[in-house]
């Protein structure tokens, strides 16, 4: 009977790991199925943008996959039973279970209202491709108003600034406010802080510091100060959270919601889970746990195929990099900011700002879409999958038969 790996998730992380392992492991062996709500490769980092009218490539995942042997099942996933080893799933059919003998967990996060009334009711948000597109459809009928119309973007992280960016370079006509609880950029360098201050001011974007949101209404947002701003579209970026499905199923995880994982991304209560991007609790090679991002999502999409080749195979397990070296942040179309950190995360003091640092981000996204648009990196599609390893006298293309899992 053949090894059967479910991936949960065809996003950054998933759709990597789907793809290595289906090129690096023998099909006659293992069997893959990649589980995800959606029919297409979602670029979240770009979310931002096509919520302020731009066109985003989606790729559609029967595309992506096709050729790889990999099984898609575009449904939802609604719990996850590690003791019996499935994970039940449900589209607009008809819901069932899928069995496994390795699970890899990467469903992702979602945005955290963080208790706040209001938020679920009448906030927008960039957290996923239909969230995103909601808030499209809304500033597209500001913007056809004669009197426009005021934006204000709650939280001052990564996600809040390119997106209150994106926003205000995309449409001119409305009214843009960034919501900061503290001091705008607190995380960046003093020259990246002054930079981004100034795109800000280029922008036409009013920022509030030291403003904390604590109900959001239909045309207003209530402050702990008592004050009222008032908002036509109020986008909600204050942080990200994670599944409850996890938890749920009895897998140990933070008290957040993330699964606690080792070195290799193994689940530390349940051996044959393996939990990558966002939904995984990971410590970093420098003693500190891995951020959600997309950066982190590569880091332990790698870590974790090395160790399910290694653990199938018989083979060694070597460590990957576990690092996150910097921020990449875009300042609308031409502008950015890309601010690298030191091993406790602290932002180091010279950033790179203006069109270079739009240039590399707009090469980063490009090649994060292709290697996720092309999961076994291009190789011609065949009857058997075969992975990029060479051997000692030739460039030779091998594919790793399934021994054992330990």
């Amino acid at each position: 009977m053949k090894h059967r790996i479910v991936v949960l998730g065809a996003g950054y992380a998933g759709a990597y790991v789907a793809g290595t392992l289906a090129r690096r492991l023998s099909p006659q062996d293992t069997a893959i199925t990649v589980v995800n709500a959606e029919p297409d490769f979602v670029q979240r980092l770009r979310l931002h943008q096509l919520a302020a009218g731009q066109a985003i490539e989606a790729p559609q995942l029967t595309d992506v996959f096709a050729g790889t042997g990999i099984r898609l099942r575009v449904a939802r996933v609604t719990a996850v039973d590690p003791e019996r080893q499935v994970v039940a799933v449900a589209d607009a059919d008809r819901g069932d279970e899928l069995g496994y003998d390795t699970l890899v967990y990467a469903l992702g996060s979602r945005v955290a209202a963080h208790g706040v009334p209001g938020v679920t009711e009448h906030a927008f948000d960039v957290a996923g491709r239909p969230s995103a597109l909601r808030l499209r459809m809304r500033l597209d009928s500001l913007s056809r108003r004669d009197e426009g119309g005021s934006v204000l973007v709650i939280g001052d992280g990564l996600t809040g600034i390119e997106t209150v960016t994106e926003i205000a370079e995309s449409r001119r006509g409305l009214s843009v406010t960034l919501v900061a609880r503290g001091e705008l950029g607190t995380h960046l360098s003093p020259g990246a802080r002054n930079h981004l201050r100034q795109a800000c001011d280029r922008l036409g974007v009013t920022v509030l510091e030291h403003t904390e949101a604590e109900a959001v209404e239909a045309t207003r947002v209530l402050c702990a100060d008592g004050t009222a701003l008032a908002s036509d579209a109020t986008v909600w970026t204050a942080g990200f959270e994670v599944s409850t499905i996890a938890a749920t199923g009895g897998l140990e995880v933070t008290e957040n919601g993330r699964i606690v994982v080792d070195r290799t991304m193994r689940s530390v209560s349940h051996p044959n889970v393996y939990a990558v991007g966002d939904s995984a609790y990971a410590v970093g090679d420098n003693g500190r746990p891995l951020p959600m991002s997309c950066a982190s999502a590569g880091y332990t999409g790698m870590q974790a195929t090395a160790a399910i080749v290694g653990r199938l195979t018989g083979r060694e397990i070597a460590n990957t990099k576990l690092e996150y070296l910097g921020n990449h942040i875009s300042l609308g179309r031409r502008d950015g900011i890309l601010q690298m950190v030191d091993d406790e995360g602290q932002a180091k003091p010279k950033y790179v700002g203006g069109r270079k640092a739009a240039r590399i981000k707009a090469g980063i996204l490009k090649m994060s879409l292709w290697a996720n648009s092309h999961p076994t990196f291009g190789l011609p599609k065949r009857k058997h999958r075969l992975a990029a390893v060479p051997d000692a006298s030739a460039e030779k293309a091998v594919a790793y038969p399934v021994k054992k899992i330990a």
